[in-house]
């Protein structure tokens, strides 16, 4: 193993045990805001194995920025679950399909609530000042 392998394996580690030991004293993962504040994932089969799996680290805005392609997806899912995202063999195609089709460069990109109002309301909206 090299270095730089080894080096990245070790960073890895430390980011998941500290993510799981915020996650766990606190509720919220590293950097999160409270629960009530959490952009939410799309509808589709697999919305709540990704809330349930991505969450645990952070928090669900940091996907829906994303625009990856599905080969993307693969390669990001499957770093995830090296670094202790828990998601079963048999439901990881299905997960990568749902990420890859909410969010692929296709998809126009994420637009973040701008006011305390549309926050609560959940509403996107785009920049026409």
């Amino acid at each position: 193993m090299s270095l730089r392998t080894a080096l990245a394996a070790a960073v890895g580690l430390c980011l998941v045990s500290a993510c799981f030991a915020q996650s766990a004293n606190t509720g919220v993962g590293i950097g999160q805001p409270p629960k009530a504040f959490v952009a939410t994932l799309p509808d589709g089969p697999m919305k709540e194995k990704a809330t349930t799996a991505c969450t645990e680290c952070h928090e669900a805005r940091i996907i829906l920025q994303q625009r990856l392609s599905k080969a993307a997806w693969t390669k990001e899912v499957d770093k995830m679950i090296k670094w202790g995202a828990l998601v079963d063999a048999s439901d990881r195609d299905a997960l990568i399909d749902y990420l890859s089709s909410n969010f692929s460069p296709d998809v126009p990109p994420y637009v973040p609530p701008r006011s305390a109002e549309e926050k609560k309301e959940g509403r996107k909206t785009g920049s026409s000042r």
